[in-house]
C-alpha cells in the first residue's frame, strides 16, 4: 500500500525545489518530511528525489509526481461532487505540461489564461523544442504536452491543433549589409544566423529547403521566442520567426522576407495522458490552438 503521506512529501520538494519549503508548505518540520522521503525511498529501493539546489526528481520520483497529481484531480472532483466530506486532503493540484517555446510565447498563454479562469489547477510549464517535448511524457515527467509528434505516445491521446508558419526574416540594414547582390549560398556563408539551442535545427532545414547546396553560416545562440524577433529587428542575424510576430514588422518594412514566400509550417499536437486527461485543459489548447494556428 502506497505511503500517501509520504507520496505526497515528494511531490511537495519536487514542486517547491527544497526540502525546506516543502516542510514549510506542509507545516511540519524538516526532519519529519526528510524522514518520510527516506522511508519510502528505502521501501521502494529506489532515490525518488536528485538531492541539489534545486532538489529535482529522479525518473521514477516523476512517475510518482504525475500519480499525485492525478489522485488530487480525482479528490477534487469527488468533493466536487461530495462537498461533506470536507476540504481536499493534499492541497491544490498542479500539472506539469512540456510546451515548445514558440508556442509559450504566441498562443499557449491564452490557453492556460481561460483554463486558469475556470480551475483551481496549477500549471508548471515545461520548455523544450517541439520535437522533443514527447520525450517529457515518456519519461513520465509531465502529464501533457505541445508536440511535433502525430504518433501517440504509449498511453497518450493525440489532438491535431495546427501548423504554426516561419518566415525567414532579417532588418533592411542586415539585408543591403550582407545580401547586396541577393540571397544566395555563397551570401548565406557569411551572414549570422540566429539558433535558439542546440536541438533548434529550424534554420538548418530552411536552408536545405531552398538550396540546392545548403550554405552553413555562423550562428549566434539565443534561447528566446521574443528575442529572436528583437535581435532581427536589430540587425544582429537572420531567422526563422513564427508569422504572427513578425507580421506587423514585415508590413512595416522594419523587417524583410529573406526570399518572399519561401515559409516554413510546423504541425503541433496535443498530447495528453489518458489516465490524466483534464478534458477542461485540452478543450482550452484546443480553442486557443484555433484561433492562432493554421
Amino acid at each position: 500500500m502506497l505511503d500517501y503521506n509520504a507520496a505526497y512529501a515528494v511531490a511537495t520538494i519536487v514542486r517547491t525545489g527544497s526540502f525546506e519549503k516543502a516542510a514549510k508548505a506542509l507545516n511540519v518540520t524538516s526532519s519529519a518530511i526528510s524522514q518520510r522521503v527516506k522511508q519510502l525511498e528505502e521501501r521502494m529501493g529506489a532515490i525518488l528525489i536528485e538531492r541539489g539546489t534545486p532538489c529535482r526528481a529522479t525518473d521514477k520520483g516523476a512517475w510518482l509526481c504525475r500519480h499525485m497529481e492525478m489522485v488530487g484531480q480525482l479528490e477534487n472532483n469527488l468533493l466536487a461532487q461530495l462537498p461533506e466530506l470536507g476540504d481536499p486532503s493534499i492541497g491544490p493540484v498542479t500539472v506539469d505540461v512540456a510546451v515548445n517555446a514558440d508556442s509559450l510565447g504566441t498562443w499557449f498563454l491564452l490557453a492556460m489564461a481561460a483554463f486558469t479562469q475556470l480551475s483551481d489547477v496549477l500549471l508548471n510549464i515545461a520548455v523544450d523544442d517541439q520535437d522533443h517535448t514527447a520525450d517529457w511524457l515518456r519519461r513520465g515527467r509531465v502529464l501533457a504536452a505541445v508536440t511535433s509528434m502525430s504518433e501517440p505516445v504509449a498511453g497518450c491521446s493525440v489532438t491535431a491543433l495546427g501548423q504554426l508558419r516561419y518566415v525567414a526574416t532579417a532588418s533592411p540594414e542586415f539585408i543591403s549589409r550582407h545580401f547586396a547582390d541577393g540571397v544566395t549560398a555563397d551570401a548565406m556563408v557569411h551572414a549570422p544566423v540566429i539558433t535558439f539551442n542546440h536541438k533548434d535545427t529550424m534554420q538548418q532545414d530552411w536552408l536545405a529547403a531552398n538550396f540546392t547546396s545548403p550554405p552553413a553560416p555562423p550562428t549566434h545562440w539565443l534561447p528566446s521566442t521574443h528575442g529572436f524577433v528583437e535581435a532581427c529587428l536589430l540587425g544582429i542575424g537572420w531567422s526563422l520567426n513564427p508569422i504572427n510576430l513578425v507580421q506587423a514588422h514585415i508590413e512595416a518594412g522594419r523587417l524583410v522576407e529573406l526570399i518572399p514566400g519561401a515559409t516554413t509550417d510546423i504541425a503541433l499536437y496535443w498530447q495528453v495522458g489518458r489516465w490524466g486527461q483534464f478534458p477542461e485543459l485540452t478543450r482550452q489548447v484546443v480553442n486557443a490552438a484555433k484561433l492562432s494556428l493554421r
